[in-house]
């Protein structure tokens, strides 16, 4: 017998795992490719993923540092068009906190960062990207249930293999975040931040008994919560906080706070995926034993939004006293990706703002999902152990099952079933039948028994597969009323009876062979032979046909191109045969009337890869400036004719005017309206005229227009085009100083709306790292090389330098994120600008700016994302002058698509496309 010390300590044992399971109501944590169950050093209890999802590899992570024993395995998947799911038992109309993490631990030995999309349900989560193997990737959704599992799916793999590391599901009580709009928005995680915290160490459970997980504001990384107030002081208390009400934070959290001692809290702080519209809300409570003669008030201030600024906050008036929660937000602002937010004490408080904790969460739209989710989730709960009915999630979306064929529809139908060779018994279900959209059904090669139902209620139905199964009884004789039937396939069964005579009236293919007991109508034998016959001999007819008119279409194609194929001759060929079907759609000037313009190229005012460009003044007082080619090689050719393919069918006020060409005795010219005050490049570093621009609000001006310019190639062009070439040089400025974007013989129209392959062209400092490594050019290549200009716009520094960037940087990219991610914004802004300007519109463009330079493309803002924070910018500078005016300089701007080319190239440097100016100033 077990002596009384040991039973004892069984007990124990029992009495804690009962305590700890009572502890965590609703918890379900996974540890995906872990093999046991265990409870980690914070009582959470860890359980192996292998029941809640069919498929996937598990695999061990060899890290150098010793991680948490959840993220020494993972789940990973195939990199293929499925979808892989885990579902989890939940309750109905109860709102839950998801949350999935990703460490990559490099466990495919492959190196290759993985990048690949996570739903929850039919709804796409977010987009995992990572880049970085030893940190993990943490993202967190709150979402009511609807149903009685929730699924979350791993799919569409960009890069690598889809994986994860842990999935968590936590279980709200109450009313605890609570929106109107629940049941058509669910809230993905942006932020959630405890201010004051005493160390690096993030709070969670059990300190939260709902395991949200507090991020410590003392935790140091690019764009977090830089840009913080002078007077920012920590403060602590150890006295309890009532906090039962709203969100309910933990008392740990709200122990902690930050006070503004000189009248204001300030913060910046990127989020994820934004713009958007978001819940978001600060917690207060006063901790600080203030005189009966102090007081604290204070209001929120967003810069460019006062009509977001909340009445006057008191806390302990709101809070109906000390040490007790107040909760004011919003739930639903409109945010930027770059969020500044501050607290300012008002005119009668004598003492400076305090925080505890915020949390910021953006809505996300719940999609409908597949009009056959309920007929197929009642389908498949009838065959729990059968693996193909374990794929999870909507049969839809985001991927379809791998036996399901669904439309391209917003609310997809399933058009085709395909379960053949699945060793299924007992009778067809008759949700099968409720499949309104259904086209084809297969389930041949099963073990299925009893009757055919009956199918009309599947209008659409034309293939119908249920040949070696083991069904009895008569065929029914609905089946002979699809008005749509093609192929009915029964052989093999054991049916019996006669052919129902509905079916002898349609021309279908038909076989029956294999039923003993199944026969035809005396009065129909015939004609069933007929109808077979019929079938079978059209079939081959149209065979016959097919390989008849292949072969004479082919022969037909073979002759026409050779009879049409364009010969790749030397480059004047080239050009000359692009004129011939290119005047049509561009105006061609004569060489004379050039020659006239320009005094027979008498004025030269700038020079590059392309040629040379001559300024000219035609007979009707436009001035041009004229851009001739002197580099003959077929690569100089290609760019001509791109230029005068693509500006014959753009126009907009901010892409310089192209008013021509012309082709003749061997010369090739573009002809441009002329830009009477050169290029931004000059005007940032000094020209031959001095003319450098000290206005901070100017610099954001020709930002502004340069971003229209951009955001038409990229949004208002159909195909969309990516310019390929943008930097300072290619920006030049009218007579009014307002910006126009120019030469586009580098630029790609695309006409598939992908990535595609391009050889890699572009000028060394705004080259696009991941375009110049995987060579797939996108939009966001465009968007790397505007980062580097607004850059150049806040420093007056050039991309590349040696002497500008320290002893260890030559790039302006790691030279300004260094100083940014120190909070030391006044370090890289140029000091010979004129003083006045507001250090919060240059911490914008300098958080937009560091947003476009992201190594990873994905991770960009759209050219209309950052339109939007430059107007915001400029509205911030002239609100104080010009408050009437903000709203105006808030101008719409549409969503941006992506995109994507091809293109060659030879040497960075040397074939760069324009590399100066088309124009100078003075030639009036």
């Amino acid at each position: 017998m077990p002596s009384a010390s040991a039973a004892a300590a069984a007990l124990v044992l029992l009495f804690l795992a009962f305590s700890l399971s009572n502890a965590q109501p609703g918890f379900i944590s996974l540890d995906c490719g872990g093999d046991d169950d265990y409870t980690d050093g914070i009582g959470i209890q860890w359980t192996s993923d292998a029941k809640f999802v069919s498929a996937g590899q598990e695999a061990n992570l060899l890290l150098q540092n010793q991680q948490l024993q959840q993220y020494t395995t993972v789940r990973s998947f195939p990199a293929d068009n499925r979808k892989y799911c885990y579902t989890m038992n939940v309750r109905n109309r109860t709102r839950y906190l998801v949350r999935a993490t990703f460490l990559y631990g490099n466990f495919d030995n492959s190196n290759v960062y993985p990048k690949f999309d996570l739903s929850l349900g039919p709804t796409p989560w977010t987009t995992v990207v990572i880049d970085d193997a030893t940190t993990p990737v943490v993202q967190e959704a709150i979402i009511l249930a609807a149903a009685p599992t929730l699924s979350v799916c791993l799919s569409n793999a960009s890069t690598g293999q889809p994986f994860i590391s842990t999935l968590e599901l936590r279980q709200f009580n109450g009313s605890l975040y609570y929106t109107t709009d629940e049941k058509q928005f669910f809230l993905r995680l942006s932020a959630r931040i405890n201010f004051g915290a005493e160390s690096n160490a993030s709070v969670r459970y059990p300190d939260d008994p709902f395991d949200r997980i507090w991020e410590s504001d003392l935790v140091r990384r690019a764009n977090y919560l830089v840009d913080v107030a002078p007077g920012t002081e920590r403060i602590s208390t150890t006295k309890p906080i009532f906090v039962s009400t709203n969100e309910e934070p933990p008392q740990r959290v709200m122990q902690t706070a930050v006070v503004g001692k000189n009248g204001s809290l300030t913060y910046r702080i990127d989020l994820e995926d934004f713009p958007g519209n978001a819940w978001g809300v600060s917690y207060f409570a006063e901790i600080e034993d203030l005189a009966p003669n102090q007081t604290r008030k204070f209001k929120l201030v967003i810069p460019g939004k006062p009509e977001f600024s909340k009445p006057t906050v008191d806390v302990e008036e709101n809070a109906q006293g000390k040490y007790c929660l107040y909760e004011p937000g919003y739930t639903n602002i409109p945010l930027p990706f770059v969020f500044s937010f501050g607290f300012k004490k008002t005119n009668d408080s004598s003492e400076g703002p305090i925080l505890n904790a915020m949390e910021i969460y953006k809505y996300i739209e719940i999609s409908v999902g597949s009009q056959d989710a309920n007929i197929m989730a009642s389908l498949v709960s009838r065959y729990p152990e059968a693996g193909w009915a374990q794929e999870g999630g909507d049969p839809c979306l985001p991927a379809s099952w791998s036996w399901v064929q669904c439309s391209s529809e917003a609310a997809p139908r399933i058009f085709s079933i395909s379960l053949s060779g699945k060793n299924i018994t007992g009778s067809i279900p008759v949700e099968l039948t409720k499949l309104s959209g259904l086209v084809e059904l297969k389930l041949d090669g099963n073990s299925f028994t009893g009757q055919i139902p009956d199918f009309t209620g599947c209008h659409d139905l034309q293939y119908i597969h249920l040949e070696d199964n083991q069904l009895t009884g008569a065929l029914p004789p609905s089946l002979g009323e699809l008005p749509n039937l093609k192929e009915l396939y029964i052989q093999n069964n054991k049916l019996s009876g006669e052919v129902p005579q509905a079916l002898f009236k349609k021309s279908i293919i038909f076989n029956f062979s294999g039923n003993s007991d199944l026969r035809m109508g005396h009065s129909n034998t015939g004609r069933t032979i007929v109808i077979i016959v019929c079938a079978v001999v059209g079939a081959i007819l149209i065979l016959v046909a097919a390989i008849v008119c292949y072969l004479f279409t082919c022969k037909r194609k073979k002759k026409s191109s050779d009879e049409t194929v364009v010969i790749a001759a030397p480059a004047k060929k080239l050009g000359s045969f692009f004129s011939e079907v290119a005047t049509e759609s561009a105006h061609r000037f004569a060489l004379s009337e050039i020659e006239d313009a320009t005094d027979k190229f008498d004025r030269r005012i700038g020079s590059g890869g392309f040629g040379i460009v001559y300024y000219g003044k035609l007979t009707d007082g436009r001035e041009i400036a004229v851009k001739l080619l002197t580099n003959d090689s077929y690569q100089g050719i290609r760019e001509f004719l791109n230029e005068v393919t693509l500006l014959s069918r753009i126009h907009h006020r901010n892409l310089v005017s192209f008013l021509g060409y012309s082709q003749q005795d061997g010369k090739n010219i573009l002809v441009y309206e002329f830009m009477h005050n050169g290029t931004l490049k000059e005007h940032l570093r000094g020209g031959p005229d001095d003319v450098k621009i000290t206005s901070w609000v100017k610099r954001l001006e020709i930002a502004e227009d340069a971003a229209k310019g951009i955001e038409y190639l990229h949004t208002g062009c159909s195909p969309t085009i990516i310019h390929r070439d943008l930097k300072s040089s290619n920006i030049l400025l009218d007579k009014n100083m307002r910006a126009k974007v120019a030469d586009f013989g580098l630029s790609k129209p695309v006409v598939d709306g992908s990535h595609v392959s391009s050889i890699v062209r572009g000028t060394v400092g705004y080259l696009d790292p991941e375009y110049y490594i995987s060579q797939q050019l996108t939009e966001k290549s465009d968007m790397y090389s505007f980062g580097v200009i607004l850059l150049e716009l806040i420093s007056g520094h050039e991309p590349i330098s040696n002497d500008n960037f320290g002893l260890h940087c030559r790039n302006i990219v790691e030279w300004a994120r260094s100083h940014m991610e120190s909070g030391d914004i006044h370090g890289i802004i140029d000091q010979s600008l004129d003083a006045g300007y507001d250090l919060q519109s240059v911490w914008k463009i300098a958080e937009v700016a560091t947003m476009c330079v992201k190594p990873k493309g994905v991770l960009r803002p759209s050219i209309s994302e950052v339109l939007k924070e430059i107007q915001d910018a400029i509205a911030i500078e002239l609100q104080r002058e010009l408050p009437s005016s903000i709203h105006h300089l808030m101008s719409k701007t549409s969503p941006s698509e992506a995109v994507n080319t091809t293109g060659s190239v030879q040497d960075l440097e040397q074939n760069a496309s324009f590399d100066e100016l088309l124009m100078r100033p003075g030639l009036r």
